[in-house]
Formats: C-alpha cells, structure tokens, sequence
C-alpha cells in the first residue's frame, strides 16, 4: 500500500523447489528430467542472475543454494547453508529454518563493518543477497497451512523481513539503490502437498519495492473477477499478475529503453537454452527421425533477434512486439487479384504471372527497414563518394557481363583485385596478407587466358600440380606440429592419409596414361584405387577438426585428389592457386573488419565452423559487406570459367575420367564430369562460409546481395536476346553474343556453312 507493487505470480506443473527456483532466479523452465536426479542436479547447465552478479551471497537450504553455486565461474557467489540433516518434518519446531537465515544475516552485516574487505565488496554494484526461507513450506508439509505452527511461522518471516529490510536501509544509508523482491517457488494445498496444478499450488505471492520499482497504484476497478482481492482488502490497489520466470515489466519504473534491453537479454538466454536443448536432442536421435522445430529455425531466429534489435537501436520499442497487419494486407491484395482475374475468366497462367509479386513483394516490405537503413546509409555519404561507389559497382558488374563474352575480362578484375589493398590501408597493416593476396590474385589471372581445356594434354602439369599440393602439405604438418601439442597423436595420421591419397591420384594418373598410350587398357588396380579415392574424398574432411582452417585445408586436400584423377593438363594447378587466393581471401577480410572498428572475438586459426555467431552481434549491412558479395559472385564465375569453356558439350573430353573407367557409360562418365565442375564451387562456397563466420554477418544478408547482384546481371542479359530475323538468326545472335570468346558451341561447331544451313 505504501511503497512498491503486488499481484499474484502464475507457476507451472511440476510445482516443486527446484525447477520454480531456476525460473525465478535463472529465468526459464528447467527440464522436468531433472526429477530423475531428485531435483539436485542440472540436466541443463544454465546461467542466471546469480552468475552474472558482481557479488552474490545466499543463505539457506544446501538443496537449494548448492544449484545456483555449483561449476560458478569465478569467486563471486558465497552460500551460507545449515545441515542438511535440519531439514526434519518431525522436528519440534521447524521455524529455525528461518529465524537461522534471518541470524546469520544479521551477523554478517554486523562483522562487515569490521572487515574493510568484505565492506568493500557489499559496496559494489550488481550485488545479490538471497534469502531461501525454508521453514514455512516444511511447517506446511508437517503439519498442514491450516495449523497453528503454519500460521506461527509466516509472524517469524513477516517479523524477520521487516527487520531485515530496516537493517539493509541502514546499512546503506538509506540511499534508495536496493530493490527487495518477496516471492514463492510454488503454493501447497489444504492437505500440505505440492508437485501438481492445482490452484493453491501454482498461485505464489510476488511483492517487491524498493529501488526501480513503480509505487502503489490506486485503482477503482481491477480485471479480476476471483475472491482474493476482496479477502485481502486490497480491492483499491492495483493489482498485476505474472507468469514465474517471464521478466514483468510492468512493476518497473524505469525507461523504455531499459526494459526493452532487459527482455530481449531475458529472449537470448532463454534462446540460448532452447540452442542447447535441441543439440542435445539431436545427439541422440537418429537423423531420420528428428525434426527441428520449424518456428525457430536458425534464418527465423536471425530474422526476430535482428528486427527485435534493429527497433531498439531507432527506440521503437512497441515496434518491437509482431504485428500482423502487413500480411493481412497483402492477403486481402492476393485476394482481390485473384477475384479480378475470375471474373474476367482469364486462363490460369495469368494468376501465376500476377499473383507471384505479391509474396515477393511482402517478403520485400518485411525487410523494408533493411532497405531504409541502407537508402539512408547512401544519403549520409558526401556526393562524391557516393558516385563513386555507384561508378564502381556498375562497372564491376559490367565486367562479370563481359566476362561470359571474353574471358579475359576475368584477367582484367583479378588484376583488379590485386590493387585493392593500395587503395585502403590493408598494405600497412597487414604487409604479409596483403602481399599473398596480390601474388595469388594476379597469379589466377593467368588462367583465363590459357587455352580452353581439353585441347592439349599435359601429364606433366598435373604431376607438377600433386607436387606443390604434397609440398603445401608438408609445410601445413610442420606449422601445425609446432602450433599444436596434440597434433601428432590426432590429426596427423589424417593429414598422412590424405597425402598417401594424393600420392597415389599421381601414380593412377602417370600409370593410367602408360597404359592407354601402350594400347592396353585400363589396369584394373588404378581402377579401384580411384573409385576409392572418389569415396574417401566426401568422408575423409568430416574427421578432421571443425577449426576453420585445417578443415579447409583438409577439404582441399581430398578435393584435390578427385580433381587430379580428372585433369589432363594444366587445369589440375586451377583449384590450387584459387583455394590460396581463398584463404588469403579470408585473412583479408578480417583484416578488414578490425580495420573499420568492428571487434573480432576470434583469430581465424581459432574459429569453428560449427562455431554458433552471436545473434546479439550481428550487425547491419554496410558497403563493404556489398564487396564482400560481389566477390563471391566474381570468385564462381571465375571457378566456372577459369579453365576455359568447361559447360560446352565439344568441351567434355572423355579423357578426364579414364582413370575411373574407359568402356562408354554416359551418366557415369557425366556425373563424373559434373564433379570435376563443381569442385572449384566448393571450394569458394567454404571459403564464403568462412568469409560470413569472420565479418559476423547473417549469411542471409550476405546471399539476398548475391541475388540482386546476379538479377542485375540477368536483367542486362535479357536486353541482348533477339526476336526478329530467322530462327538460325535468332539462335545464332543470341548464343554467339553471349558466349563468343568462351569457346561454346557457336553455330560452326554444327553447320560447316550457316548460309546454307
């Protein structure tokens, strides 16, 4: 009535100590398998408030305080428990649970007064004290609410607390920091039990005052229609259920801002909780059988958590709640469409051509603030560095057209690239980065200007190619026998054994070509070593560590095994000299992320790649994250092109898979073909993994550039298709301009004399 705010607090079933302490103090419902454990262990370790204290000290039951001391990082949580032997329902008087805590309390804030240490510490911020009173739940069990000894017991505590509470006043000098909270874990019934749902169990006190907490509010009506409040003459002041372990936000008198900061901290642990829970679930489920929970997907929990901190950071907080009316809106827009097109009978394709925007443009306006975030980004930069961005990324595009036309234009961009970091100040802090990334650079723009594959054979080049992988082989073991103390006994027979593949690849591809050359077939021994090595080469990179960079290497290794079986000239050294411009690659952008102030937590050679981002990081998106995109693009067109015109049908040169088999067998020999394609993919699509796990930026942001990047592109293709002339005309126009200089199948590869033809 005089100082803080009331109602009645809702738990759950099971309405036992432990698992309604975890949710008051830690936040979230504990898993009920914890009864297995007698309600004393944790199934799932978690944090909460007691942890995150600077200082915490606790008085009371060890069944109680033990849970939230146990595995503490740190020295910071001290508990002050009786015996557990104490604790006895057949005791003479049980209320010595209480007037205990309530002692030792008072002694301890006695002796700080002569401990300049411990004075210091209570003098803090962010210091807990927990009371668990223990004694008015075992006077319940004994001997039922309804008794004398029940009712004695809630005079000791109303008594003890009131003095308590004096005592802390005085202590701090009345200085109006402390906030006080009076709660249960669970109620109990007439008859003195508790674990189940019944109303006297799940209904609890929750009383608080004190400091950040808002004042008695005087009412003349109140929302509840149950007898409480006219029993406890309380009928005028305003009272505000909540559910145990959701943060109520209403008894806090304190900004918006702060109480939007305090849930959304309140929705990453229970998030984080909920991470654990389903790893573990997984674990020990076969993979067949475990469904995730599709409401919470990862990309869904990216999208709330971004959004949810996006209208933080403008202070929309009421924003922040989900709202339904944009997709209300769009329904009632499909509908009205859809009844437009049935009244006028038109066929059903055009409900596909006209009802296909709406969702996209319904996924478009969900991300609007994305959009506005970024128009307002452009607008902020002075004029000339706007246009010079927009110059920029139009003539990068412009070149990835271009290069579907001339591949040399992959030279020139890589060439390019080689400059970047003169133009930033990549070159003076990281020298050595730098330099990797220009040799590497301006070593693939070579590749493009090559001959197309497949035109000369070259055994030797792709002897040399599995020498400087073994080489880059033995200089990785060397670094990491040095790095690593474990690494001898772990991983190194990995590596030994991805090496004695690639020694191997060698062999079956020198042997198979003496063979061939001698007119005597395919051996039947390189045969099988290859189809092994093809198998090993998809498991052999899932047993190396998830360090992001030796499984990479690891990656490249058994990749670099299959490509070498498939090469017959020099585009065995491509997937090479592109995997070094991939991790030079990776170093450079996080070079660049700690360049533009944004705090890296982990070295590359230290993070994971089942290393979980944390969702409270992610950050919006900026210019270099369009680079970033851009890159990724230029990087596949160029693993795709590279080595030449590998997408043409006069290009697949049934040579490339005779290490695997040489009796005609079209699938076989494609898949084969269309493995040896998509290596160089891989290689940039784990490198791109890597690239998004080091800038700490959603994967889907990254992505939703790369598809308007590469809608540019296809709008600027379509402008070049023709409609007019013959047929011969129209086919020829069209697939000369867009692929003349890639050495595709042009017009004369069929007919000797178009004319004619």
């Amino acid at each position: 009535m005089h100082e803080g705010s009331w109602g009645i607090s809702h738990t759950r079933v099971p309405t036992e100590s432990r698992p309604g302490h975890v949710a008051l103090i830690a936040g979230f419902y504990e898993d009920v398998s914890a009864v297995a454990k007698g309600w004393k262990e944790n199934p799932v370790e978690f944090d909460s408030l007691l942890n995150e204290s600077k200082y915490t000290w606790g008085w009371g039951s060890p069944d109680i305080l033990s849970m939230f001391a146990k595995d503490v990082s740190g020295d910071h949580v001290f508990i002050h428990t009786y015996d557990a032997d104490d604790e006895d329902f057949g005791a003479h008087d049980v209320t010595k649970l209480d007037t205990w805590v309530f002692d030792n309390v008072k002694e301890f804030f006695r002796a700080a007064r002569n401990n300049q240490s411990l004075f210091s510490k209570l003098n803090e911020e962010k210091i807990v004290f927990f009371l668990h009173l223990l004694g008015i739940d075992t006077n319940g069990h004994a001997h039922r609410p309804s008794s004398r000894e029940y009712k004695d017991n809630i005079k000791i505590v109303d008594a003890g607390i009131k003095e308590i509470v004096s005592m802390f006043k005085h202590f701090y000098g009345n200085d109006g920091k402390t906030a006080f909270v009076f709660t249960a874990d669970h109620g109990m019934t007439d008859w003195g039990v508790h674990g189940a749902g019944h109303p006297s169990e799940t209904l609890t006190p929750f009383v608080t005052w004190g400091a950040g907490i808002k004042y008695p509010q005087n009412v003349s009506t109140q929302q509840f229609e149950d007898a409480f409040l006219k029993e406890w003459k309380l009928e005028n002041w305003k009272r505000q259920d909540i559910n145990q372990g959701i943060l109520p936000l209403d008894y806090l008198n304190n900004t918006d801002l702060f109480k939007a900061e305090s849930i959304f901290a309140n929705a990453i642990q229970i998030l984080e909780q909920f991470k654990v829970k389903m790893t573990q679930k997984k674990e020990v489920t076969l993979s067949f059988l475990f469904t995730p929970f599709k409401l919470l997907s990862e990309s869904k929990q990216h999208n709330i958590l971004r959004k949810a901190r996006s209208y933080i950071k403008q202070r929309k907080y009421d924003e922040a709640k989900p709202s339904r009316l944009l997709q209300y809106s769009f329904v009632a827009i499909g509908v009205l469409v859809a009844f437009f097109l049935l009244i006028q009978a038109y066929p059903w394709t055009y409900y596909i051509y006209c009802l296909l925007p709406v969702p996209i443009w319904y996924a478009v306006l969900r991300e609007f603030q994305v959009i506005q975030d970024l128009v307002a980004s452009l607008l902020s930069c002075p004029p000339s560095h706007f246009v010079g961005y927009l110059l920029v990324s139009t003539l990068g595009i412009e070149v990835l057209v271009l290069s579907f036309f001339y591949r040399y234009m992959l030279t020139a961009g890589l060439i390019a690239f080689a400059g970047w970091p003169f133009i930033t100040q990549l070159w003076t802090r990281a020298k050595r980065t730098s330099l990797n990334w220009i040799f590497f650079s301006l070593l693939l723009a070579v590749f493009p200007l090559m001959p197309v594959v497949g035109r000369k054979p070259d055994i030797s080049l792709v002897m040399t190619a599995g020498l400087l992988v073994l080489l880059l082989s033995l200089f990785v073991v060397a670094s990491l026998t040095k790095r690593k103390d474990s690494f001898v006994n772990e991983e190194l027979p990995l590596h030994l054994l991805q090496m004695l593949s690639m020694v191997l690849s060698m062999y079956v591809v020198y042997s198979t070509d003496n063979s061939l050359l001698k007119k005597q077939g395919l051996p039947l021994i390189n045969q099988i070593i290859s189809w092994i090595i093809l198998a090993s080469s998809f498991v052999l990179p899932l047993l190396s560590p998830p360090i992001l960079f030796e499984r990479l290497f690891s990656i490249l290794l058994s990749l670099m095994s299959t490509y070498i079986l498939l090469s017959r000239g020099y585009e065995a050294l491509f997937p090479l000299v592109l995997s070094c411009l991939m991790f030079a690659w990776i170093h450079m952008e996080q070079e660049t992320l700690q360049q533009s102030g944004v705090s890296c937590k982990q070295k590359v050679n230290s993070i994971q790649f089942i290393y979980n981002t944390d969702l409270t990081q992610l950050r919006q998106l900026c210019l270099d994250d369009i680079r970033r995109a851009f890159f990724l693009v230029f990087f596949l067109v160029t693993a795709f092109f590279g080595t030449g015109n590998i997408a043409s049908v006069n290009s697949f040169d049934v040579t490339s898979v005779y290490c695997f088999l040489t009796v005609f067998s079209p699938f076989i020999m494609g898949a084969l073909m269309m493995w040896k394609i998509l290596i160089p993919f891989v290689l940039v699509m784990c490198a791109f993994e890597a690239v998004q796990l080091t800038t700490q930026l959603s994967s889907k942001g990254l992505f939703l550039m790369v598809l308007v990047i590469s809608d540019i592109m296809a709008l600027h293709f379509f402008f070049l298709v023709r409609d007019y002339g013959s047929w011969l005309d129209i086919g020829t126009r069209s697939f000369q301009k867009l692929f003349r200089g890639l050495d595709f199948c042009t017009t004369k590869s069929f007919y000797p004399n178009p004319r004619k033809s």
